[in-house]
Order: structure tokens, then C-alpha cells, then sequence
């Protein structure tokens, strides 16, 4: 049966591989569980009012991303959308937690007459192949950025910015360790390799942090917590549909959209989910997968839900079907009740794959026409502004107007959609409404 629905023998891959993709996938996103209630809850929001929406939200948009769409890709609140969900609307226009949620729930309406209408995968089409090559390479260069970070092997230098971590402290000897192990059995193609290295490098921690150092490195906070379902359905829909607030709607759209876009496009480019036309496979049910998500995150109380670029990890483990983001939904459900267990897998586990698949998504970065410069320096600032300003959106909109601009300037205007200066248009405006 699953033979049959998710064509397991046309994508060169088996059940065992699908499980094993979805396990790595999950371990590899599970920080969000308790991320995203650690960020909302300075709104006013309940901690653990968020962590049972961020769960719900996870289990069934990522069944729903694999069942429905069946790509590996898990779906699941946004980083940078819930601190835009705080610090932005809430915190700094001083609205109430409720309107934002509000605000979120129209951004999802919006987001599913795009995608009805088919309007998101014109957008899609729009976006030109070098750029495209470059968002993956960008965006394997942030997930490995983000691993580092998450590891505190860089951490921030008041005098260049960035800088290296303490690697004589017993955690950043473990992750090297870890990274290493991990390495190796990715370059050996060993089975479950990732999962491996992760569980190998969590027993480090738990065994050397106990022993050496003033603190373990693992903390062990019980195994049990009831959910809490008080945000379901407190959203203010009728206070939310106000003028001032169009600007925070369209941040929410502007900003999920170009996310899951670029998403969907690099793990595409990158482990070649493509249909025939050369477009990510399934878009349209991909993309109308991630507008339910932005929805239910208003109705369940958390900020919108977008498709991960973390699920690279699943798809370097070999999956490549909805399987993956079946198995990986379904582990998100039971941390409802058993989200404290959580803390025994450190940040220091989980790294190193996040490190690793920025290899895996570097493979497209030889496809750009790096002798053609007006091919090239375009793709060349999408691909570095992704990791340097640490969002998706920034250097897919410095990739978009700058290709724009060199092109028409150049003459080439066949190679300047109609789709593609809308865009430009749309992201003028986005950059204009963060900075006023």
C-alpha cells in the first residue's frame, strides 16, 4: 500500500529509508517545540499554550505536506516569523497578542487564494534557474551557519562580528567528536548514518558532561506535561482587519511566501524533486500545504507555519517521498505530552548534520554560469546575503532586483518576466514597510 501511494520504487527508495529520512528530519526540527514557546511567550502568550500549537500545527501540516503534496518536507512554524510575530507586531506596534494572531490568520487566507488561483506557482516559475541554483547553495550555506551557531562553535565578537567559541570547553570537543563521527559515516553512506551520529553524540554528552566540567551538558527536566489548549481559537479576526495593520499582514505573506518558495526550490535543485518541466515536483499542493499551515497557526496560537529547509536533512538520509514527512509529523504529536524528554538531545547532537547537508545543498553551485557575469553576480548575492543577513527573504530579494536591474540595463529584457517585476515590486515594498 505505501508501495503504491507514495511510488516508493519510482523515487529509488524503500519504507526503511522513508522511516529512517523522517526520523532524521524530525531530530533535526524538534527544536521548535520549545523554541517557538520560549519566543511567543514573551507576547503574554501561555509557554505552554504555544508548545501544544506548535505541535498540532507540526503534526498536521507535515501529514498533510506528505499525504497530500508527498514531498519530505516537514512543515512547521516559522523561525524569524515568530520573532517578527513578537518583537515586531506585538512588542513594537504594541497590539495584543490576539490581533496578531488575527493578522496571522489573514496572511493564510490570503496565502490560499493565492494558491488556488494558482497565482504561487506562476511565482515560481518566474523565479530564473541561475537564481534558483543559488538560493539552494544559500541556503545550505545558512543551515550550516545555523548548525555552527546552535553548537556554539561561532558565536558573535563585539570587534568582527563573529567569531570562534571556546573549543577547549567540554561541549565544543564533544561536537567536534560528533561532527567528525558524523562525517564519516555520511562519506561511507552508512544507513540511518545521520540518526547515528546524532545518538552517538547525545551519549557523549550525557557521559562526558556528567563527569567533566562544572555543569552537565545534558539536563534531564522529567519526562511528563499535560498540553494546554487555552490559545485554541483566541484570535481577534475582526480587530485584526485594520489599515494599520495591512503592513504586518503583508509582512507575514511577503515573508512566508519567499521562505517556502525558496525552500521548496532549493531541496527541489538539490536532491532533483523535479518534475518534468524542471519545477519543484507537486508545487501547488506544496505551496497551498504551507498557506493551511499560516491559517491554522492563527486559529491554534502561534505565529504562521512554513516548510523547513532543515528537512534537507531527511532528504540527505535518502528520502525522498511523502513517507518522510509522515514519520517525521507523527514523532512531532506524542511531545504534546512528553516535550521535557526533549532536552536529553543537546544542540550540540543535532549540528552536526545541520552542518553536513550544507554540503548536500552546495552540488547546484556548479551549474551557475560563473563566466557570464551578468548570470553570476546576482546569483552571487543571493547565495552569500542568505547566510550574512541570516534570512531566506533578504537574499532572495537582493537576488531578484539586482538580476532585474543588470538585465534590463543590458537589454536582455526576454529574460525579465512580467511575474519577475511584480515581484520586485512586492519586494520594494516589503523593504520599504520594515524600515519605516
Amino acid at each position: 500500500m505505501l508501495e503504491k501511494y507514495f511510488s516508493l520504487h519510482t523515487n529509488q527508495t524503500t519504507v526503511r529509508t522513508e522511516i529512517l529520512a523522517g526520523i532524521s528530519t524530525f531530530l533535526a526540527t524538534m527544536y521548535i517545540i520549545v523554541v517557538n514557546p520560549a519566543i511567543l511567550s514573551q507576547t503574554g502568550m501561555s509557554f505552554s499554550g504555544v508548545l501544544t500549537a506548535t505541535v498540532l500545527l507540526s503534526f498536521f501540516c507535515s501529514l498533510m505536506m506528505g499525504l497530500y503534496a508527498k514531498n519530505p518536507i516537514v512543515v512547521a512554524p516559522g523561525m524569524g516569523l515568530n520573532a517578527f510575530f513578537t518583537f515586531t507586531a506585538v512588542k513594537g506596534m504594541g497590539i495584543s497578542y490576539q490581533t496578531a494572531l488575527g493578522a496571522v490568520f489573514w496572511a493564510g487566507i490570503i496565502f490560499l487564494l493565492l494558491s488556488i488561483f494558482n497565482i504561487r506557482t506562476y511565482i515560481v516559475a518566474a523565479i530564473p534557474k541561475q537564481l534558483r541554483y543559488a538560493i539552494s547553495a544559500g541556503i545550505g550555506l545558512f543551515i550550516t551557519f545555523i548548525g555552527f551557531v546552535n553548537a556554539k562553535f561561532i558565536v558573535a565578537n563585539p570587534a568582527t562580528l563573529v567569531g570562534i567559541g571556546d573549543i577547549t570547553k567540554p561541549d565544543q570537543i564533544i561536537f567536534i567528536v560528533g561532527l567528525l563521527i558524523t562525517a564519516i559515516l555520511v562519506i561511507k553512506r552508512m544507513t540511518g548514518g545521520i540518526i547515528i551520529g546524532i545518538l552517538s553524540t547525545t551519549l557523549l554528552a550525557i557521559s562526558i558532561g556528567r563527569i567533566w566540567g562544572s555543569t552537565p551538558i545534558v539536563n534531564w527536566n522529567g519526562a511528563f506535561s499535560s498540553p494546554d489548549f487555552s490559545l485554541l481559537l483566541q484570535l481577534d479576526i475582526a480587530g485584526s482587519m485594520q489599515l494599520s495593520l495591512l503592513p504586518v499582514i503583508f509582512a507575514f505573506v511577503f515573508t512566508d511566501l519567499f521562505d517556502s518558495l525558496s525552500t521548496f526550490v532549493g531541496v527541489a535543485e538539490a536532491a532533483n524533486l523535479q518534475d518534468e518541466a524542471g519545477e519543484p515536483r507537486n508545487v501547488k499542493q506544496s505551496l497551498l500545504t504551507d498557506a493551511v499551515a499560516t491559517t491554522l497557526g492563527g486559529l491554534l496560537g502561534t505565529s504562521p507555519g512554513t516548510a523547513y529547509i532543515e528537512s534537507a536533512v531527511g532528504v540527505e538520509q535518502g528520502g525522498r517521498t511523502g513517507l518522510t514527512a509522515v514519520t517525521a509529523g507523527l514523532l512531532f504529536l506524542p511531545f504534546m505530552f512528553f516535550s521535557p524528554l526533549l532536552s536529553v538531545i543537546p544542540a550540540i547532537a543535532t549540528a552536526p548534520a545541520l552542518i553536513l547537508v550544507g554540503v548536500f545543498m552546495m552540488k547546484p553551485v556548479t551549474q551557475i554560469h560563473w563566466s557570464e557575469l551578468d548570470d553570476a553576480i546576482p546569483a552571487f548575492l543571493a547565495m552569500v546575503l542568505v547566510p550574512l543577513t541570516y534570512s531566506i527573504t533578504q537574499g532572495i530579494i537582493w537576488g531578484f532586483l539586482s538580476w532585474t536591474i543588470i538585465k534590463l540595463v543590458l537589454g536582455k529584457t526576454k529574460e525579465v518576466s512580467i511575474a519577475l517585476i511584480l515581484i520586485d515590486i512586492a519586494a520594494i515594498v516589503a523593504l520599504v514597510l520594515e524600515h519605516l
